[in-house]
């Protein structure tokens, strides 16, 4: 692509943004007004991604379901409190992965819970149905539930997800230069744990 196509490009992608935040602004003074009907289209269009969130972190997808449904009764509570300094996309995900940590504490400190796992072949969408490709996703997320809390969160929301560093300070609190330097050390890790799988496959040593 030409520089000339690319700026075109970059700009397309930029107005559809802004176009869709102010959709989205709009949709959420619905909200605050006693659009119902405004809140659900925000459900529906969060919804998937707050669980899958959910499910990265708990690997037992009722949790998941239920933890998402949560999510969202805080959300609709704490709408007047949403300023517009963030995207709203990031100011959901910071109180998804909140109540998700809240929940895992809880969980850990009161034991009620099994820490059998439940198959996790179902965490990423894939858009492959080979086995190979199953085999793969299976062998990131057991390497991946090996991690430190801190470490998973950043290969989820950056590697999964998508957010820009800038996203995930606001997300979790702290600075640029702390996402990359502990994004950095999670693919390092990350890489690690599967460095056993591959040299098993024959992959690299």
């Amino acid at each position: 692509m030409s520089p000339a196509g690319e700026i075109k490009t970059h700009w397309l992608r930029l107005h559809r943004e802004k176009l869709a935040a102010m959709e989205e602004r709009k949709m959420i003074q619905a909200c605050l007004e006693g659009d119902d009907e405004a809140f659900e289209a925000l459900v529906r269009k969060y919804f998937r991604k707050v669980f899958h969130l959910a499910m990265s972190m708990t690997q037992n997808s009722a949790e998941a379901d239920d933890l998402a449904q949560e999510v969202f009764i805080k959300t609709y509570t704490s709408l007047t409190h949403f300023r517009g300094k963030s995207s709203f996309s990031t100011w959901i995900y910071q109180i998804a992965l909140n109540h998700i940590r809240d929940f895992l504490r809880k969980k850990r400190r009161t034991k009620t819970e099994s820490l059998t796992r439940e198959s996790n072949s179902n965490t990423w969408e894939s858009h492959s149905s080979t086995e190979k490709s199953q085999e793969a996703q299976q062998l990131i997320q057991m390497a991946l539930q090996k991690l430190p809390e801190k470490f998973r969160i950043m290969i989820i929301l950056r590697d999964i997800h998508g957010f820009s560093y800038e996203e995930i300070s606001k997300i979790l609190n702290i600075s640029p230069g702390t996402v990359d330097s502990r994004l950095h050390r999670a693919r390092h890790k990350l890489r690690q744990e599967l460095l056993p799988f591959l040299q098993a496959k024959g992959g690299p040593s």
